[in-house]
């Protein structure tokens, strides 16, 4: 009996080290296919019919792959889900992703969804944290008397949201309210998007994107994004009590329906509309290009408080280029003037044609209407928008078109101030294109840059560098895709926070670093069998002294037991 006792201690000690190196659990890989069945085991061979399968079994540092075609949403998952994303990764190296699988494009069509007849029901519910979409086209999201949105992010934060395609819903494309902010919503499309029934008014809440009603918590960035075709307006931020960054993004003819055809009754057609704030919050918004929308091209939306507003172009808008509007908090129907640091801060930006309001009390300078330059055509390298809605560049960068972009001998060129932008030439230049700059070819989530992650000026270079598999680089780092017909495997680098740690003046500083987590595939053979007791990207673990000298002792007194 004893010898035997000492058989079972001296198993348990010889199995401790591999107990003492034993690490997380791998990371799983699921897959979805509209020809799938949610009682298959999920794999690439036998996947899931459904993303709500795939939600609702990934964990932490998972991905689920969906592969092409389309998904008839028809039966919702709550009475205000289409789908409902619940749960959250841990951090920006463990998210759980749902992406599409590479080379191939899934389309979430709830043109036959069940809606709620006392409340909302919108396609996607995201209450979950550190969770990355990617590549997925979500239509048809219908409404009664509520306006539903393709995308609603009820409570989540810290989330990505990467070229996706949200069009003809009777909403928003990309409503994220409340929770704790940090999100970076990049290289995606909101279009065509009308609520005529809304309880609100003929089209008065179908934005493109929206960040609201958020009090505490981290930045929300976007990033090279488009808005278009919208009944109400492209991008919104009322009622936002946490600094927002918008750069290099498009919005064009918002105010519109039908590509612009009609004029919804109700829609308030602002291109960009940063503001409503009653705390006086300080967003920032730069190197963005607003044209054709139904209003103002950029507008403060009468906030108690100023946004820095850099290197942006207005174009063609129906009404002012720019409108600084601000209103008492308690009350906005009255006008008040910022002073201070209050004010709003205006620089490098270009009005054509210089069509401005509400500019009492704004500190403005190096603008076209300051240093009296009279935008024209010839200034421009292009007027014509021909492609500026077109397809993408292949890593979901905005498309390479010269609409306008500066030309050589433009009286724009060299005629700024520094704003913290990388710039070309003996100065920055006015406007959102950066003449000379090269247009950068990184299109994935890379973790945001100092300046809170600017992607500066149209695209320079500087602006996260060559695309890079394992998304390390800063800024809009490679989007990890691998070869036509397979799933990527290398992880978009993180947004960990997508945002920069705003300051008291507005300009975003100690943005988060990007982390681009090395893949969870091993690729050492000692892995492939057994405990090897090794982790991927660490160090082999090795048994503490004590238990070695344990296992030694052990095996003397056996012996010696043995001998007797």
């Amino acid at each position: 009996m004893a010898v035997t006792r000492l058989h079972a201690s001296w198993l348990v000690l010889l199995a401790a080290p591999c107990l003492l190196c034993a690490g997380p659990a791998a990371a799983a890989d699921y897959y979805v296919a509209p020809d799938g069945d949610d009682a298959n085991a999920g794999s690439l061979d036998q996947p899931f019919a459904t993303l709500q399968k795939g939600a609702d079994v990934a964990g932490a540092g998972d991905t689920v792959y969906i592969r092409g075609g389309t998904y008839s949403i028809t039966t919702p998952k709550t009475s205000g889900a289409g789908l409902n994303f619940t749960k959250s990764g841990t951090d920006d190296q463990h998210r759980i992703k749902y992406w599409a699988y590479e080379g191939e494009k899934p389309i979430f069509d709830f043109a036959g969804m069940t809606l709620s007849t006392s409340g909302y029901t919108h396609g996607f519910v995201v209450k979950g944290s550190w969770l990355h979409f990617k590549g997925l086209e979500l239509t048809n999201v219908k409404m009664n008397q509520f306006s539903n949105n393709a995308v609603a992010a009820d409570g989540g934060g810290h989330n990505i949201y990467e070229m996706l395609d949200l069009h003809h819903l009777a909403g928003t494309g990309i409503f994220i309210g409340k929770g704790p902010g940090g999100n970076l919503i990049l290289n995606t499309d909101a279009h065509d998007n009308y609520d005529p029934t809304s309880n609100q008014g003929d089209g008065q809440n179908a934005d493109g994107f929206g960040v609201h009603y958020q009090t505490t918590g981290e930045t929300t960035i976007v990033r090279g994004c488009r808005a278009w075709w919208n009944s109400d307006d492209g991008y919104d931020l009322i009622n936002q009590e946490v600094p927002v960054i918008v750069e290099n993004s498009w919005s064009m003819g918002n105010g519109y329906i039908n590509s612009g055809k009609d004029r919804p009754g109700a829609g308030n057609g602002a291109g960009f509309k940063m503001g409503s704030s009653k705390t006086g919050v300080r967003h920032i918004v730069r190197g963005n290009l607003s044209w054709k929308n139904a209003n103002q091209g950029f507008y403060a939306n009468h906030s108690s408080g100023g946004n820095d507003w850099y290197n942006n172009t207005a174009y063609n808008n129906g009404g002012v280029a720019f409108n600084m509007l601000a209103s008492d908090p308690s009350d906005s129907s009255v006008t008040i003037i910022l002073s201070g640091d209050k004010a709003h801060k205006m620089r490098n930006n270009v009005a054509f044609p210089n069509k401005t309001s509400n500019m009492m009390g704004v500190d403005t300078a190096f603008n076209t209407w300051d240093l009296m330059i009279t935008p024209a055509a010839g200034q421009f390298a292009s007027v014509d928008d021909t492609g500026a809605l077109g397809p993408r560049q292949p890593d979901g960068s905005l498309p390479n078109v010269d609409f306008m972009k500066l030309e050589a001998e433009s009286p724009l060129v060299d005629k700024g101030t520094d704003v913290g932008l990388p710039a070309v030439g003996a100065a920055p230049d006015l406007g959102a294109f950066e003449y000379g700059a090269v247009p950068a070819t990184g299109g994935g989530s890379g973790g945001a840059t100092t300046n809170g992650g600017a992607t500066t000026n149209g695209g320079a270079t500087t602006n996260g560098g060559a695309a890079n598999p394992n998304g390390g680089a800063p800024g809009s780092a490679g989007s990890g895709s691998s070869s036509a017909g397979t799933p990527s495997t290398g992880n978009a680098g993180g947004a960990s926070a997508a945002a920069g740690n705003v300051g008291a003046s507005g300009s975003a500083t100690s943005a988060g670093a990007s982390s681009g987590a090395a893949s969870t595939t091993s690729t050492n053979a000692d892995d492939a069998a057994g405990c090897s007791c090794r982790l991927v990207g660490a160090a082999p673990a090795r048994a503490p002294h004590a238990v070695l000298v344990a296992l030694l002792a052990c095996w003397g007194l056996a012996r010696r037991r043995r001998t007797r």
